[in-house]
């Protein structure tokens, strides 16, 4: 399985799959309890084994994304961090490893093609890594020395060139065959998310809620997928030779069909001269009476092409004109249709919410709610809640300055008819109540969060403008626990409501933006934040505005609009159906006289103003150009067949070679041709009877010989489908065994990591559905339930996540390992435990290489002479950043 490790395995799976399995594991299902410590410090290893093969040495970047020139960048062999703030430069060095070592650009998450690699103004760019190449899995030792260079180059095209060399620089190879097999030899897997984890790789497949994704990432990342498609090419191989089997069997009887006939011809020889002498006179007529055919067919066939073909000129440029006219106009008709139908039925739907909100303010936030509020006092009553959840939240709240009625509503969005609860038990007990009020559609969201008695303190981070109110500020909350929701879910201390659009971006998209704003809304509804706006689409509040009569009134004038507009659209279309009518009748009558060819005899005016409201006048041009198209095209054919059978017959039988002097036929070709076909069976026959024997033993010998040949290529391929179907047999129970010992492996690893911070946690493996369910309890033990990783803080999720990385780093192998922000969601005691134990895993390993990339200082490092720290600058706009490397002794 590896080259570093042994393996109980078979040591016949393929190279490329290289899982670490060098500890045994009793039970696959591993107790939630206390762990011991999975991450034992080893022994170290020698120096030659600490300097292992294939570690990154240094990397150098030029004219790559948007820098001129980075580097040259020499890393330890053991622990690396890449620091620096956003735009310094770290992501375009990982992603020039990702590139420069063969992955594809999706694998980089930067870019749709290699030529957005290349900075803005240059011709190329360029990449240089170097790798180590010493100890026993070294590659080609005495071609390339201890190290190997690998250049990259990408065009402004797109185009990727390698140029592969020696430590002394001296070149090796251009080939990507070549740096395949470097990579292969040292196990490289820049496409494993183990390997290198970028930050959109963690998203999707570590952060994700499906539990698929997370399967699909432990397949991928344990080189198991690799291995089942592998599998499965194998099989299809297999699938493949067995059909070749039963086609040369099929092929086998025809070979030995023909080996008996080639026996039987030896038996009769005659004399077939006279039959033979009668051919070639026949063949003389023949050639002559082909040769008068062809010429008059030609000059017909001639005559009619020429007719169609300018027929065919004279339809096309009228066709395709009024095709695109009645195409363009028919769209446009069908799209205004369409958005004004959408429009009414909104309409329609706001001002029934409207007339029913006019008894009951409730009713705005939905047609059920009166009677979901009464069900949740009802509940709350009885004992069934703790506490009585709080909602619509639109409903609890209330303008200070009713103009901001739709800046508030734009911001807040479907948090006005949100419901939040104190605890999970009532939020259950308010997801059976909505689902008996509201059976189908959809249902108000529900936020739990404990209710607290006063509201949050803001005034360290929320906004405090002299000119304009934050929303907080904004709105009249007498509930404290509706306020506090609003502030954790939507931030409403530290958005700014400016009534003036303007005036609102010239104030967040200025040099000094509001301390503590990170966006804003005007009067219309518009977003506006630091570096982009955005317009609403809404252009009436719905909820909270003030006046419901007024608004009433303006939904039923619009909708009065609408209605006659769509009478107008309705008298169109019946307009149109006429006119195809009509025009219909013009089009049949123009065929009947001139087969279709004669459509510019209809007044060109009326067709123009008919066939901008429909096409399916054109539909029928289209028809007849078509139709005669293919009849040009059939009489092309004709004229080529004929052309090729007079050419063939001119070269096979040239009138001044077969028969100098020209010949009066008076047979048809086809008379002709009918006797010089008998008459060849006859000779066949003849010549089977009355052939050479010489001739005759040599095709006897030549057919038996081909016969042999197929038999023993049929007993070859036999043999090796059922060799190849007993190891497919034990390579897949292999797998099985494989796939079970990893999963069990990775629950262990997992689980004992999460205790170092009295984590509990459960870890599942559903092969059959592959699928993967992680849950975790931060904590508390088996004190309370474990729960999906969903439901854990940002830093808790991050520190889970790790966990699980780690536990994957652990049962799999690789030279080096790259890890992306990998603390961008933790707080600082989850980032400083999870780099405790990754570099505890680094310590560990001596003969692995770490490269880590963050944005945090890194100051509290220990020191250590195994760990290298890059420091990028912050990027210079004016400059190229450049970088400084502390190395830590």
């Amino acid at each position: 399985m590896s080259k570093r490790k042994s393996s109980p395995i078979s040591d016949n799976t393929n190279k490329r799959v290289k899982p670490a399995v060098e500890e045994d594991v009793e039970d696959e299902n591993v107790s939630n309890g206390d762990q011991e410590d999975p991450l034992p410090n080893r022994q170290l290893p020698c120096a030659d084994e600490v300097v292992s093969a294939g570690i990154v040495e240094s990397i150098t970047l030029k004219n790559f994304m948007c820098h001129s020139h980075l580097g040259p960048f020499t890393f330890g062999s053991n622990v690396n961090f890449v620091v620096g703030n956003n735009g310094s430069g770290k992501s375009a060095v990982l992603t020039a490893l990702i590139v420069a070592l063969g992955g594809n650009a999706h694998a980089t998450n930067r870019g749709l093609s290699l030529k957005g690699f290349v900075k803005e103004g240059e011709s190329s760019a360029d990449v240089s890594i170097t790798l180590r190449n010493k100890g026993k899995d070294a590659y080609k030792p005495e071609v390339y020395g201890p190290a190997i260079i690998v250049d990259l180059r990408i065009t402004r095209d797109g185009l990727r060139t390698y140029k592969l060399r020696s430590k002394s620089g001296q070149l090796v190879s251009t080939k990507k065959e070549e740096l395949l097999s470097i990579l292969d030899n040292f196990n490289i897997q820049v496409n494993n998310p183990v390997s290198v984890l970028t930050q959109e790789m963690s998203k999707y497949f570590l952060h994700s809620k499906g539990e698929g994704d997370k399967y699909k990432f432990f397949m991928k990342a344990t080189q198991l997928e690799q291995m089942r498609e592998d599998f499965t090419y194998i099989k299809t191989t297999k699938h493949i030779t067995e059909d070749k089997v039963g086609q040369h069997s099929e092929c086998l009887r025809d070979l030995k069909r023909k080996y008996l006939e080639k026996e039987d011809r030896y038996k009769n020889l005659a004399s077939f001269d006279e039959m033979q002498t009668k051919l070639e006179e026949l063949q003389k007529q023949m050639a002559w009476a082909l040769l008068e055919e062809a010429e008059r067919k030609y000059k017909q066939i001639q005559e009619q092409l020429e007719g169609i073909t300018q027929q065919v000129q004279e339809l096309q440029p009228k066709c395709a004109e009024l095709k695109t006219v009645a195409q363009r106009q028919n769209t446009l008709l069908k799209s205004k249709q369409e958005v004004l139908q959408r429009s009414i039925d909104a309409n329609r739907r706001n001002l029934q919410t409207m007339e029913s909100s006019r008894s009951n303010r409730l009713r705005r936030f939905g047609e059920h709610m009166p009677t979901l509020l009464n069900a949740i006092q009802e509940a709350h009553r009885k004992g069934q809640l703790k506490h009585k959840p709080r909602g619509p939240l639109g409903h609890l709240i209330s303008l200070k300055d009713p103009e901001l009625a739709l800046s508030v509503e734009v911001c807040l969005k479907g948090q006005l008819q949100a419901f939040t609860c104190d605890n999970h038990e009532d939020e259950r007990v308010l997801q059976g109540l909505m689902a008996k009020v509201f059976p189908t559609g959809r249902r108000p969201a529900i936020i739990t969060s404990q209710f607290l008695p006063s509201v949050h303190d803001t005034r360290s981070r929320g906004v405090n403008h002299p000119e304009y109110p934050s929303v907080l500020q904004a709105l009249e909350i007498e509930d404290p626990v509706v306020a506090n929701c609003l502030i954790d879910q939507r931030g409403i201390e530290s958005i700014l409501l400016i009534k003036n659009r303007t005036e609102a971006r010239r104030l967040m998209q200025g040099k000094n933006p509001p301390r503590n704003c990170n966006q804003a809304f005007s009067k219309e509804g518009d977003q506006i934040f630091n570096n982009r706006s955005y317009t609403a689409e809404q252009t009436r509040a719905n909820y909270l505005s003030g006046d419901v009569e007024e608004e009433i009134r303006h939904l039923q004038k619009e909708m009065e609009n609408q209605k006659a507009q769509a009478n107008r659209f309705q008298l169109q279309m019946k307009k149109l159906d006429e006119d195809v009518k009509q025009n219909d009748g013009l089009l049949r009558r123009t065929h009947i006289d001139s087969c279709g060819y004669s459509l510019c005899a209809c007044p060109f005016i009326i067709l123009q103003e008919e066939l901008s409201k429909a096409d399916q006048e054109v539909m029928k041009c289209k028809h007849h150009k078509k139709h005669y198209e293919e009849k040009r095209s059939a009489h092309l054919r004709n004229i080529q067949t004929l052309q090729a059978n007079l050419e063939s017959k001119e070269q096979e039988l040239q009138a001044t070679e077969i028969c100098p002097e020209r010949l009066e036929v008076r047979r048809t070709a086809r008379s002709l041709d009918s006797e010089i076909n008998r008459l060849k069976v006859k000779i066949t026959t003849q010549q089977e009877q009355q052939g050479d024997r010489e001739e005759v033993v040599r095709q006897y010998n030549e057919a038996l010989e081909n016969y042999k040949n197929m038999a023993q290529q049929m007993k070859n391929l036999t043999s090796f489908i059922k060799s190849l179907s007993n190891v497919m047999n034990h390579r897949l129970q292999v797998y099985a065994e494989l796939k079970k010992l990893l999963s069990a492996r990775c629950k262990y690893y997992f689980d004992s990591m999460l205790a170092q911070r009295r984590y509990t946690g459960s870890m599942t493996f559903d092969h059959k559905n592959e699928t993967l369910s992680i849950s975790v309890q931060p904590g508390q033990g088996n004190k309370a339930d474990l729960s999906d990783m969903r439901s854990l803080s940002g830093g808790e999720r991050s520190f889970s996540t790790v966990c699980f990385v780690l536990s994957l780093w652990a049962i799999t192998e690789a030279p080096f390992r790259c890890l992306d922000e990998f603390d961008v969601y933790m707080d600082m005691v989850n980032r400083r435990i999870s780099m405790d134990m990754m570099l505890k895993v680094a310590a560990g390993q001596r003969f692995r290489q770490f490269i880590f990339l963050t944005p945090q200082s890194m100051s509290s490092l220990p020191e250590s002479k195994n760990i290298s720290i890059l420091r990028l600058k912050d990027p210079d706009r004016g400059n190229n950043p450049q970088r400084s490397q502390d190395e830590d002794q």
